[in-house]
Formats: structure tokens, sequence, C-alpha cells
């Protein structure tokens, strides 16, 4: 088995990573490229597809065999995750006509949601969609291209999402996977698994929008360009793959009903794999990544961005300790919030900085620090950040358990969860135990295994056990859930209160941009 390897690469909001798998599970070598993300607009979020999603992906590829010295010929399947959906516009000769709108964070089609919903009627768009339009959605952005930049509009001969972009650059195909179709309401029938052409005069031409795969379906293989371009042997089957968040799913070892993915990322998302269909008011459903399988969807738009932010703002110290050799920046903050209480001395934050998914789905939210005083010092103001996070996924769980869903187990992954102490605020405030699996590569090693079920190694998505075993098991204090209940409580008001002149200064401010 070791003379085999499937390759995976995800393409972050803030960086790249590549890994490189032998087919029992272990990591021969990996890659890491950070960028950066454009923000021309206040609500406006883009990367530059060849120079971040390409040119990570071209780098990523070379470093690995580089450092792993492995013929490119034994690497046997390619998969490819990215954040999502995304929408990116490409002419007849595949090339990036505008750069790539991003996911939720992205918020400037919102008129164009709120147009698509009266004309076409919220409830027909959530029972073909399986979910109401918000900043997720892709069909609006599109539909904004067309009313903003109609030039780039009728260059365009498909609208990709970023790993469709990648899989194109490597094969030469357009596909888009079915689970990421679904964020392309209301544009796809989540229901009969297709585009709806009955939506063409609304938002674009079904011939417009790719075919869809099953996410671990091949679609084609690497080129004679692309091998050029990423040492890849000509002819490496590539995969479909799909968003970043569901291959992180899968990297989390989510296989059984019941079992939910919690990513710590810039923002944060949640995947529940559910035996059927599960529609709901304040979430979304999708089709999951193989035939007979769904997701229950929920995420928010800002989770380490907020560590970022603080640290990047505030952590002139820790930066300058790490820079004097010392520990990373973000392990000395996690001891700086340690330095606060539970509570943070009665300092409460609201994580809304790029506005807000689920629960509330308000893209003009705002990120507020209530009750400051003379006497909150900076470990306050960095324990209420993180605090925060943990408030607003105790919203979302509330929500989903009186909408009749409840995971029955909960994996959480990503970057946050090197912080242990964030974690425990996370499970003291929502009251919930986490597994947090050893190996954290990502979204990537997801990848990875969903290439090594495309060329046939692996039957189905329930073997990724077989590469996962948990590290940490994290179980809340009772005793810290109850000092958390009052700060909670003021949390969900502040927002109540507040949202009509949050509004009105979001409303502001795009008029002056």
């Amino acid at each position: 088995m070791k003379d085999k390897y499937v390759l995976g690469v995800d393409i972050g909001t803030y960086s790249s990573k590549g890994v490189l798998v032998t087919l029992d599970g272990s990591v021969t070598a990996s890659h890491i490229v950070e960028h950066e993300m454009s923000q021309p607009k206040p609500g406006w979020f883009e990367h530059d597809a060849d120079a971040v999603w390409w040119h990570d992906f071209s780098e990523i590829t070379r470093a690995i065999l580089d450092k792993s010295g492995v013929d490119p010929g034994q690497i046997k399947g390619v998969g490819t995750s990215a954040i999502g959906s995304c929408v990116l516009p490409i002419n007849a000769e595949g090339k990036p006509l505008r750069p790539g709108i991003l996911y939720g964070i992205d918020t400037r089609a919102m008129d164009e949601a709120e147009q698509l919903n009266q004309i076409i009627g919220k409830q027909k768009i959530f029972k073909q969609g399986g979910s109401h339009l918000s900043s997720q959605s892709s069909g609006p952005k599109i539909l904004w291209i067309r009313n903003h930049e109609p030039e780039i509009y009728k260059q365009t001969r498909w609208f990709l999402t970023s790993q469709a972009y990648l899989v194109f650059r490597l094969t030469g195909k357009p596909s888009i996977d079915i689970y990421t179709a679904g964020g392309y309401a209301p544009m796809f029938d989540v229901n009969k698994i297709s585009w709806i052409k009955a939506m063409e005069p609304y938002v674009t031409e079904v011939d417009r929008l790719p075919p869809y795969y099953w996410s671990h379906e091949i679609v084609g293989n690497v080129t004679e360009k692309a091998a050029r371009e990423t040492g890849l042997a000509v002819g490496t089957p590539v995969i479909t793959g799909t968003t970043d968040a569901a291959s992180e799913a899968v990297s989390a070892g989510v296989s059984e009903i019941g079992e939910m993915m919690m990513m710590f990322g810039s923002s944060i998302f949640f995947i529940l794999k559910t035996a059927e269909l599960t529609r709901t008011e304040n979430f979304w459903s999708s089709n999951f990544l193989d035939e007979g399988s769904y997701a229950f969807l929920g995420g928010m738009s800002t989770s380490g961005s907020l560590t970022r932010w603080f640290r990047d703002q505030f952590g002139q110290p820790e930066m300058a300790a790490q820079a004097a050799g010392g520990e990373n920046a973000y392990a000395l903050l996690a001891g700086l919030a340690e330095k606060s209480p539970p509570g943070s001395n009665g300092l409460i934050a609201l994580p809304y900085f790029e506005g807000e998914r689920t629960p509330i789905h308000d893209p003009l939210a705002k990120g507020v620090l209530f009750g400051l005083s003379i006497k909150h010092t900076r470990a306050d103001v960095y324990r209420a950040v993180l605090e925060s996070v943990a408030y607003g996924i105790r919203h979302n769980i509330e929500l989903m358990e009186a909408e009749g869903v409840k995971a029955k187990r909960i994996l959480a992954v990503g970057g946050g969860t090197k912080n242990l102490p964030w974690m425990q605020i996370v499970s003291d405030i929502a009251g919930i135990s986490m597994g947090i699996p050893e190996q954290q590569i990502g979204a990537s090693y997801g990848d990875a295994f969903m290439a090594a079920v495309g060329i046939g190694e692996f039957v189905n998505y329930h073997q990724i056990k077989q590469w996962i075993t948990m590290k940490h098991e994290i179980r809340p204090d009772q005793n810290k859930k109850d000092a958390y209940a009052l700060n909670y409580e003021i949390f969900k008001n502040i927002y109540q209160k507040t949202a009509p002149l949050m509004h009105t200064l979001s409303r502001a401010q795009r008029k002056q941009s």
C-alpha cells in the first residue's frame, strides 16, 4: 500500500494546505501557503482565482513532490476542496473575468436576494432549494453580476465555484459537486438533483452552470498543460471535490447518521449528517457527498477571523514574543484569556463583525463590546471575543434542537481546536461534549480520502473511520454553564435591541463607500 498515494489540496480564506497520504491514512508530506483576502468595499470579499486559488494549488503540489521525493506517477488520484460556495465567471477560453466572489461573508447581493424572493416567492425557493436565500446563496451573486457588471455577464461561459476552478484548470472540464450546487439557490433543486430551467429568466441560463457530480466521482484527468504547471503526472484522475466544510466533515470522521462536524476556521460551520432532507426555517439542508446522504447545515460568519483581528490590532506583546523566538502568538493569547474569569468580568461581545448567517440571518449585523468599564483589561476583551463565538454556537444548537434536530455526537476540527481553553469555553457555554480528532490537517485530508474512494480503493465514506483516532474529549462543566447564563441572555437581547441601529449604520457605510 505504501507505493500508492492520494493527494488532497484545500484552498481556505487565508491559507491553503495540501497533503500527500498513503492508502492506510499515513501522511507522507504536507505544505501550507498563506495568502490574503481582498475587501474592495464593505461587505465585499474576493480572491483572485489565478493569483490565489491556482497559484496555491500549483505551489503546494510542487512543494509536496519535492519534500516527499515521490514519483508523480505514484499519485493515483487528486481531490480538491475550497471555500464556498463562491462565484467565479470564466469565459469560453477558461479565463476568469473578475475576482471570485466569496461565500457567506460576502453580502453584496442582499438586494438581489430580496428581489428574487419577491419575484419567485420565498416559500417556493425554500421548497425547491432546501433553504431560504441568504448571503451564503450563490444565485443572488450571479444576479448581482448580471445587474452591476453586464459586460462581464455577457462574456461568461461558465459560473464556477472555487474548487471547480481548480478541477477546470487540471482537467479542462467544468463541474460542480452536488453538495455545493445546493448553495446555488434558487437555481438548484435539491429534491430532483437538477438545475431548474424555469429560473433562467430570474438568474441565468442553466447552460452557463456546469455539470454536477457526486464529490468522489472522477471528472477528468490531468492535462499536459496542468502537468507542466503542477508537476503532477499527465492522466492522473481528478475527482469533483467539494466545499471545504464538507471535506472537513470527512476528515473529522463524520460518516454515521447523527454525527455533526463543527469547524472552527475563519468562520464556523456545522454539518450534521441526516437520514433525509430536513427543512427548517433557520438552517439549511442539502444533499451530501454521495447518493442517499443528506446534510443539515448552519454557519457563523466569524470565528478564527476574530482571533486574527484581535492578534493584529491588540496582540503586539504576543506577536513580539513570537518574533523573538517564543511561542506562537495564538498560543500566548490562549493563556491571556485564562487571566480573565468566566463571563469576562461582565464584558459581553457580539461576534457579528461581518454580519451573521445562522441563526439570525442578518448580513447587516455588527460586532459589539457591551459593558465596558475602566476596570476591564485586554484579557477581558479577548476572553469576551472567545465567549461571543461560544454564545453564538449555543444559540445555533438551541434552535436546532427546538426544530427537532439533535446531534448524537459532535466532532470539532479546524485551527481553533488547537486553543483548548477556547474549546472548553465553548463546551461550558453551549453545554456540549466534543471529540477532537488526532489528525488535524483538515479538509485536505478529507479530500485525499475522497480521492481514494473515487479511484476505488475504498467502497464508501464509512471507511474513513480507519483513518481517524480521537485526541481529546472535551466535556462541559455544568457549574460554569450556569455562571454564563445571565451573560447569554444579555447576549441575545443586545442584538434584538440594537439590530435597527446596526442596520442604519451598515446602510450608511455602504452609501459612503
